[in-house]
Formats: C-alpha cells, sequence, structure tokens
C-alpha cells in the first residue's frame, strides 16, 4: 500500500545541513495501523509529511499503490492526494466555520455536489459520534471533540490511507483512549490503511499492528509490536518497551542478590503468562524463586508479562531452570544484559 524506499531528507539552514532522515524504508500494508515512535527530534515528522509529499525528500521514492508519486505532475499528484487523509495534533480547524462547514468547505474546493457533500458530513459526524455539533463552532468544543471534527473532515475524502502525526499528544489520557477506540473503529469498519507517528508507548501498544522505532533520522528496529515489546534489540527501543522502575535494580542489591543465585526478567507472550511457571521450576529443580516486581502489557491482540525474578540456588540448578523456561517459550534474560 505505502512503499517507502531509502528516503534521504537535508534541510539547509544557512550554512549547516540538517539530515532529518537517513536511509530510510518503511513497508506499509494495505488495512493495517503501521506506528513510528522515537523522541523529537528523531525525523518521524518530515518521515510521515514524504507520505503525501507535504516534504519532498532528497532522494528516495515514494510509491502508493504501485504509484510513484515523485514522478507525477501537480495534476496527477493532487489527484492521488485525496487518497490520502491526515489528521493534526493542532486539529487545524477553521475558527470561524461550524463543524459542518469545516467538513464541507474542502470537499466544495474538489467540486463535490452539495448533496453528496451533505450525506458525507452526517455520515462522518456520525462516525465520530459528534451528529449534534454540527453547527456548533470549534472554540465551543473540547480538545477530544476538535480532534473528532478533524477526523471527519479527513474521511469526508473518503481517503484509502490516514496519516496521524500526533494526533493525540496535545489530550488528557481519557481522551486519549477515546480517540484511539475511534481510530481503530475507522480501521476495522471502513478498512482504511492508517499510518501514524507518535512519541507516546500506548499509542503504539493499543492500536498498532506493526512498529518501527526512529533515532536521529534512521529507522533502528521494526517489525510486529509483539515482537519489539516482547524482544527489543536496539538500546533505544529498550528504553521505550522496558519499564526502568520494573527493571533497574541498583548494583549493591545486584551483587547481594548474585551471591545467593541469578536475577532475571522473564517475558511471557499470550498463553503463556497463564501457566504457573515458578510454581514448576520450584518442583523440577532445587532453587527458590522470588518475585522482585512484575506487570502485563496488553497490546491490540495479545498480552505480554514481565517479571524481574531472584532464582535462589546453586548455579548448576539455576542454569537447568533457565533452560527449562527458555523451552517452553518463555524469554529470559539476565538482568545486567537488559
Amino acid at each position: 500500500m505505502i512503499s517507502l524506499q531509502h528516503l534521504s531528507k537535508t534541510f539547509e539552514t544557512g550554512n549547516k545541513k540538517v539530515e532529518a532522515l537517513k536511509d530510510v524504508s518503511v513497508e506499509i500494508q494495505k488495512g493495517e495501523i503501521f506506528g513510528v515512535i522515537g523522541f523529537s527530534g528523531a525525523g518521524k515528522s518530515t518521515l510521515i509529511r514524504c507520505v503525501n509529499l507535504l516534504e519532498r525528500p532528497t532522494s528516495g521514492k515514494v510509491f502508493i499503490d504501485g504509484t510513484d508519486l515523485l514522478s507525477l505532475n501537480k495534476k496527477e499528484l493532487q489527484k492521488i492526494r485525496r487518497k490520502i487523509g491526515m489528521i493534526f495534533q493542532g486539529y487545524n480547524l477553521l475558527k470561524t466555520a461550524t463543524v459542518y462547514q469545516n467538513i464541507a468547505i474542502p470537499l466544495q474546493l474538489e467540486g463535490v455536489p452539495a448533496n453528496e457533500i451533505n450525506e458525507r458530513a452526517k455520515k462522518y459526524l456520525s462516525i465520530v459520534g459528534l451528529e449534534d455539533k454540527a453547527k456548533s463552532y470549534p472554540s465551543e468544543l473540547s480538545g477530544g471533540q476538535r480532534q473528532r471534527v478533524a477526523i471527519a473532515r479527513a474521511l469526508a475524502h473518503e481517503p484509502e490511507v490516514l496519516l496521524s502525526d500526533e494526533a493525540t499528544s496535545a489530550l488528557d489520557p481519557t481522551t486519549t483512549e477515546q480517540i484511539l477506540e475511534l481510530l481503530l473503529k475507522i480501521n476495522r469498519e471502513l478498512g482504511i490503511t492508517i499510518f501514524l507517528i507518535t512519541h507516546e508507548l500506548n499509542v503504539i501498544q493499543k492500536i498498532c499492528d506493526r512498529v518501527a522505532v526512529m533515532e536521529a533520522g534512521e529507522i533502528v528496529e521494526q517489525g510486529t509490536v509483539v515482537d519489539v515489546f516482547a524482544k527489543p534489540q536496539h538500546p533505544r527501543t529498550k528504553s521505550f518497551v522496558r519499564n526502568k522502575s520494573v527493571f533497574h535494580v541498583p548494583a549493591h542489591i545486584q551483587n547481594e542478590l548474585a551471591k545467593t543465585g541469578k536475577l532475571v526478567a522473564l517475558t511471557f507472550l499470550g498463553e503463556s503468562s497463564k501457566e504457573p511457571f515458578l510454581a514448576a521450576i520450584t518442583k523440577k529443580f532445587n532453587i527458590m524463586p522470588s518475585i522482585i516486581a512484575g506487570g502485563i502489557d496488553e497490546l491490540k491482540d495479545q498480552s505480554i508479562g514481565n517479571l524481574l525474578v531472584h532464582l535462589r540456588g546453586e548455579l548448576e540448578e539455576t542454569e537447568k531452570a533457565i533452560a527449562y523456561l527458555k523451552n517452553e517459550q518463555i524469554i529470559v534474560e539476565e538482568v545486567g544484559s537488559i
């Protein structure tokens, strides 16, 4: 659906050159929700704006449904942009226009017939749950309601792709959850492919199928959300998905625990999180496991359990217990290595 191939983008400010993107490649499948996460300055916004050529890459290719956008003339590009909706952190609503007019005016500019504009406005206001706000002005709405209007406006063009540029970062946690549920509904019921960028881990966790992690203009890791959460490889990815309050243990405590066994982080996927493996290794081996900390992360379609455990016992027995856990498809890492 979306293919970004070896994108690079360099900005020139005075005598300085800033490489916002460095050889970035991403493939987004039709109907999925793909997220890019990274801290401020990682290059996320530049990347998402390259999808519809609001930013033209310095080099590389951008394909939508097999069409090379960089090869199109202005008229052809305008046509294909109608397939790409976009929602922003700041809503970008017309302050002096009603909710209905905010949806209708862009359609009027595209030459959509008046009766169809009315039908679309009603339809998409209903989808976002704002049928009763058609005559209201943005100043009369909450932040979450304004974002819903912005989503309805994007949907009214009936796009195949929806781009979300930090759409929830200005919202409180409860409203964020509501907007994420709405995006899930749009994806599932309308079949729209969603490409989003965020610095909020819960956004990726809640609705994304696959994720890419960005740092300093580069994709440092990407894969399914489950794989990236369960087995992060890059230090930046680990900084996002590892809860330091759970996994960080002061050095002096680690040293004390090391005298009587091993301190390990255990990651359980799906059904394995429900099995009593710690009780099993107590019976099978001469060790005593103690849970130091832990919790469960709920992803879009699966849960991941994380435990920090001290395996008290002789080295040979703890090694046997670790081998047993790994054989049961539990991810085991010594705390000193995570």
